[in-house]
């Protein structure tokens, strides 16, 4: 196998079987075949244990080849006894105490196998309802969606994969402003991606600049008439500002739902390009386009011959799974089985263009994602009729769409593309449909050292041209994109762009020429650079829209609280990165506090600005007690303010601490009047009491951004201190393979 550096750390620290105390006890090699064998089992239901043998080597060979992986939980847990291989799944919300908690319980099930939850909040009445069998008034969806993200962060998933989730809300519901709204802090529902759904009567009104009613679900009675551009531009805002929330035309996606009989799709996985019924799951998996290439004479073209073949393997290995996985709940296992949906994509698609000579904002390059996609879809759907001769149709083909236009089918869909953050980086390739992050970047590994890794191509074609130097190589890294350095030539310019250097309606013709030839849904990061406005994001919006596509994702870079500046300065790991606090404001607004302590009157002056609170000063009475000490808790967590920590881990940690002396006057029964443990305990509370009063009125929006002083903006991985890549609303890490969404 050719297997990259980081492809072997990658496998070593996330998929490769480990024993109990955490050795690595398997090669890539032995996974691959422990995977095939699991899989090409599934002949053997059907009587055909020769044919199975024969399949593992055609499904070993295809993943060593790096001409097709599955999705991870597939390569993490096939031939093993937990045996959950889906990657997405989607769980009801009803409307009721037990339906909530039983979704929350069977969530935390399916991320400890590995798995990924989409739920729609919809059908959960309003906020402020009453609830008739109590009394009592319904606190809406948004609380219960914070109830299922602490459950998420509480379900471990042995550190190999943490919960993910996708959560939506309809347009028309009416909590819906709250929902738009609910990320405005990111430190809040951390473990959740959310979409909005909108529907085309929606998207009429925003165009006819028209009224739309929000409706109770419920009662279905109409509560309140909303401005939808007023609705519209604060989805574009909270976009602007961190990314979220994205949109999915629901409409749309019911538009194409082949078992509309059944039910409507009301949600989709996490990362919003495999909608699927409630209790479905969905197994994925992507061919590497770059290998689907033949070379005649100088020129590169797509090798036909091979790509049908690999469609047809792919699609036998993941019905194959449908039949071999272990299910986390009997209701999943009868709706997977039930429609045998598959979801085969693609990766590698930027480094196959690079290879044919082709832009990826070109467009030829539309041209040959439509084409190629098309091959793929066409070749899918005859390999699953050829399935279903063999080994039958899906269970509810009856109530389907194809039943009525009399195609027999094995799989409800065949096609999805998804992002493919860690498999790719074991193919070797670039990710899903995206085009490239960066032509060249440092690698950290042990010891602090860093390493220059240059995309293969560019390093092939440099050299060939004779303009490679380790010089050129650094300059790429800090400057992050070819597009201003001098002395290469410009059709390599044009030909290796990144992310960044393609404009955001680019990003969205080529999300739509997928679109338009594959069942499910895309998964695809439209990249802003940090000046966009939100008339940018208006734009794409609307481009996408009227483009067909199923739903829509945008990041524009630098916009969440997490960012750190790392381009510019070679990247730095996390512990090395300088925050500076901002300078003192001259003038502040503030609240004075007397507390009584053990020691006597401790005096806690909390200040502010128009950027939120930002120091503390304590003054001890004439008792005494430790006056320097308190001086330096104050000083200190004035500089932790103006640098941008969080208000509330400050008082998290400050909460609680005891001093003997105040504790001591309590028990002596002299501290009646004393309600504090401690200075700290009482600078905590004081600090809490403010931001409380700060919140109430509305006065100040804190905003938080750790920074270095190098002069750009990019995610850093929390592992590995290395930039991480935004795609289809998660972070992925190429360093070490960490994957987040939410």
């Amino acid at each position: 196998m050719e297997l990259s550096e980081n492809a072997v750390k990658v496998l070593e620290k996330r998929y490769l079987t480990k024993d109990e105390k955490g050795n690595v006890i398997e090669t890539p090699e032995e996974m691959f075949r422990r995977v095939a064998r699991a899989v090409a089992a599934a002949e053997e239901k059907y009587d055909n244990p020769q044919r199975a043998k024969e399949l593992e080597d055609t499904f070993y060979n295809m993943m060593t080849g790096q001409e097709f992986l599955p999705n991870s939980p597939t390569l993490m847990n096939a031939g093993k006894e937990l045996g959950q291989l889906s990657a997405c799944f989607v769980l009801p919300v009803i409307d009721s105490m037990e339906g909530i908690f039983d979704a929350i319980k069977q969530a935390a099930i399916i991320h400890k196998s590995g798995g990924g939850t989409g739920f729609s909040f919809t059908r959960l009445r309003p906020s402020g309802s009453t609830v008739r069998s109590t009394g009592g008034v319904a606190s809406g969806p948004i609380s219960f969606m914070k109830v299922f993200n602490s459950a998420t962060e509480a379900v471990k998933q042995g550190g190999v994969r943490r919960g993910a989730n996708m959560g939506i809300l309809r347009v028309d519901h009416p909590d819906i402003l709250e929902f738009i709204q609910c990320k405005k802090d990111n430190r809040e529902v951390t473990n959740f991606n959310i979409s909005v759904a909108i529907t085309e009567d929606f998207m009429r009104a925003v165009e006819k600049d028209e009224e739309y009613p929000l409706i109770n679900p419920h009662n279905r009675e109409i509560v309140e008439w909303l401005k939808a551009r007023d609705v519209f531009e604060l989805i574009i805002e909270m976009a602007w500002k961190n990314g979220e929330p994205g949109i999915i035309f629901i409409d749309r996606i019911n538009r194409d739902n082949a078992l509309l009989k059944i039910g409507e799709i009301e949600s989709t996985n996490p990362c919003g390009e495999q909608p699927l019924l409630p209790y479905e799951s969905c197994n994925l998996g992507s061919i590497n386009l770059c290998k689907m290439l033949k070379k005649e004479g100088e020129k590169w073209f797509v090798d036909y011959e091979k790509l049908g073949y690999v469609v047809d393997m792919a699609v036998h290995f993941l019905d194959n799974v449908i039949d071999v996985n272990r299910y986390p709940l009997e209701a999943i296992e009868k709706a997977t089985k039930g429609s045998r949906k598959i979801g085969l994509g693609v990766m590698g698609f930027a480094d196959m263009l690079i290879r044919l000579g082709v832009p990826y904002n070109s467009e030829k390059a539309i041209a040959i994602a439509e084409e190629v996609m098309s091959f793929i879809q066409d070749r899918s759907k005859q390999k699953s009729r050829e399935l279903a001769k063999s080994k039958g149709v899906f269970t509810y083909y009856p109530e389907s769409t194809y039943s009525e236009e009399g195609i027999e089918l094995r799989n409800a869909t065949t096609t999805t593309i998804a992002p493919t953050g860690t498999i790719s980086i074991i193919s070797g390739t670039s990710s899903g449909i995206e085009p490239l992050f960066a032509v060249a970047f440092i690698r950290n590994v042990m010891d602090n050292d860093r390493l220059l890794e240059v995309h293969p191509l560019f390093e092939e074609m440099a050299r060939e041209r004779g303009i490679y130097t380790e010089a050129l190589m650094e300059e790429i890294c800090k400057k992050g994109s070819l597009k201003h350095i001098d002395g290469i030539p410009d059709d390599i310019k044009k030909l290796f762009v990144t992310a960044h250097d393609i404009s955001p309606e680019w990003h969205v013709r080529m999300q739509a020429a997928f679109q338009k030839y594959t069942d499910n849904a895309v998964s695809k990061t439209v990249n802003f650079s940090n000046s966009a406005t939100r008339d940018d994001v208006r734009k794409v919006y609307m481009l996408a829209y009227k483009m067909g596509c199923k739903g829509v994702t945008i990041y524009r870079d630098g916009s969440r609280e997490e960012q750190v500046l790392n381009i510019g300065k070679v990247n730095q790991t996390v512990k090395d990165l300088s925050i500076s606090p901002r300078v003192r404001p001259q003038i502040t607004k503030g609240f004075t506090e007397k507390v009584r302590i053990g020691c006597g009157n401790l005096y806690i002056t909390v200040n502010y600005d128009d950027k939120g609170i930002c120091e503390i000063f304590t003054n001890l009475g004439r008792a005494g007690g430790c006056p320097s000490q308190s001086e330096a808790t104050s000083r200190l967590i004035s500089i932790a303010l103006r640098s941008g920590m969080d208000v509330k881990a400050i008082i998290e940690q400050l909460k609680g601490i005891r001093c003997h002396s105040t504790i001591r006057q309590k028990a002596n029964g002299n501290g009646k009047d004393i309600k504090v443990l401690s200075c700290p305990d009482a600078i905590g509370k004081a600090l809490e009491r403010v931001m409380k009063l700060e919140n109430d009125f509305k006065k100040v929006e804190v905003v938080k951004e750790p920074i270095n002083a190098a002069g750009d903006k990019k995610t850093i991985c929390p592992e590995c201190g290395s930039k991480v890549e935004h795609e289809g609303g998660c972070v992925v890490c190429r360093n070490c393979g960490y994957s987040k969404c939410g």
